[in-house]
């Protein structure tokens, strides 16, 4: 049963392209690099919430999730949860493209598809669905590599594999695919927003994905002919009063800072000052430039350019983070106080800003504010259960304080989230012969040895 979740997890892993080139990412073992910062994600709760709320879906109960990865992705699985590739935010113009997404994944969420996707599972066997996801991915992988042996040589192997079974769930899957593409545009409706940038979106994908469908038999895939799936949306698209509606325009600065962050944070130095030359001195240039001289140790010419953004902008809770960041990571951390203080009265209750201000009043590496971090730490535990550094910053926190019971149980606690077993049942071992049984300490300890032992 747990293999079958894992596939169906895959199979809908692309719920805007063809599956195939995710089952191949997704690959290693070791798994998608999730990222987390405050001002992407409070950016997709501000894009997801009234589609949401449109698809009589509670907005508190979906989590939205963003992966590293450059590619333009993004599915639904394990539930309520939406997954985004960074490729979607970076490689969009517009909010309106990022929205039509969230808009098609809420469809899969609103119509229970990974539910009724397991129960169609069960009418074709492990082996042969493995089997059909490979010879798909070969498909791609060949076409793209303009290798047309191999792409047939993946066709014969789905043929090999599958059948009228496996034929039949596809179509199955190709009919969801489509509800979910209506249930986008009724919720964008709802919500007086164009779905021109889900068109847009998939007319991008559609031009890509040229080579790798060239030819193809169209009942191996699990989503529909990129070409079909246009012109059955265009016209739908085209007809609402919205289709010519702009983006918001303080939406859409959000979104350009949004994009200039993600370059700053995961480009080389070369290719974000081509894209953000010193002669743009636009808001979202500043800011990509600034992050990327700070991440190569360049404080002298990065927090001078911060300090422009603070101040055209000082209700911007993330340009004070980024500068309470930029002193953290450069070994400067107690000049970076009065930045975070300034970002958390901004935005007081968010977790990772709760976080970061607990891991900078930890800077000096003296128990001076460790209890006061702490109590942070606690508070963030709230929203932000199970993130490692919560644990990480706890262990230094009492190793500070010189109490080493508490410091290996928080190590234990960030051995476990980070997935290293061996550390965390050492560390807990450890933890439990100092506390009394039946203490909460000891119970925490006891906890994660008998989980330990069930895995």
């Amino acid at each position: 049963m747990r293999l079958i979740k894992q596939i169906t997890a895959l199979i809908l892993s692309l719920s805007i392209m063809s599956p195939h080139v995710a089952l191949a990412k997704d690959a290693p073992s070791r798994g998608p690099n999730i990222i987390r910062d405050a001002e992407i994600e409070g950016l997709l709760r501000l894009y997801s919430r009234p589609i949401f709320k449109a698809a009589g879906i509670n907005p508190d109960a979906v989590k939205v999730y963003v992966i590293a990865d450059p590619s333009i992705n993004a599915f639904v699985a394990g539930g309520q949860r939406i997954f985004i590739h960074t490729g979607l935010i970076t490689r969009s113009d517009v909010p309106n493209e990022v929205i039509g997404v969230l808009a098609h994944e809420t469809g899969h969420i609103a119509g229970g598809h990974l539910a009724k996707m397991n129960n169609e599972m069960q009418h074709a066997s492990v082996e042969r669905i493995v089997g059909m996801l490979v010879g798909a991915a070969a498909v791609v992988g060949g076409s793209l590599a303009g290798s047309n042996e191999a792409a047939q040589a993946g066709q014969g192997v789905i043929m090999g594999s599958s059948g009228l079974a496996e034929r039949g769930f596809l179509s199955y899957q190709r009919g969801m695919e489509s509800t979910a593409d209506q249930s986008a545009l009724k919720y964008l409706s709802a919500t007086g927003q164009s779905a021109k940038g889900m068109l847009t979106l998939f007319q991008i994908l559609s031009n890509e994905s040229l080579a790798s469908t060239r030819n193809a038999d169209p009942y191996v895939f699990s989503h529909p002919m990129p070409s079909d799936r246009i012109r059955a949306l265009e016209i739908a698209v085209k007809a609402s009063p919205y289709f010519d509606k702009p983006d918001d325009a303080g939406l859409l600065l959000r979104h350009q800072l949004a994009k200039a962050k993600l370059a700053g944070f995961m480009e080389s130095p070369q290719l974000v000052f081509q894209k953000y030359p010193s002669s743009n001195n636009s808001l979202p240039s500043r800011y990509a430039r600034a992050i990327s001289m700070f991440r190569r140790g360049d404080l002298k010419n990065a927090i001078p350019i911060i300090d422009t953004l603070t101040a055209e902008l000082p209700q911007d809770p993330y340009f004070w983070e980024l500068k309470a960041q930029a002193y953290l990571e450069n070994g400067q951390a107690a000049k970076g106080i009065p930045a975070i203080n300034k970002a958390r009265s901004l935005l007081p209750n968010n977790g990772l800003l709760q976080v970061l201000d607990a891991q900078v009043l930890l800077g000096d590496d003296t128990a001076a504010h460790a209890d006061e971090a702490l109590t942070l730490l606690r508070k963030a535990k709230q929203t932000e259960e199970g993130m490692p550094d919560i644990y990480k910053s706890m262990a230094k926190a009492y190793g500070l304080k010189n109490d080493i019971p508490r410091a290996e149980l928080a190590t234990a606690e960030y051995a476990w989230a980070t997935g290293d077993k061996k550390l965390a049942v050492e560390k807990a071992t450890a933890a439990q012969n100092f506390f009394k049984r039946g203490t909460p300490e000891w119970l925490r300890a006891n906890d994660l040895l008998n989980f330990a032992n069930h895995k």
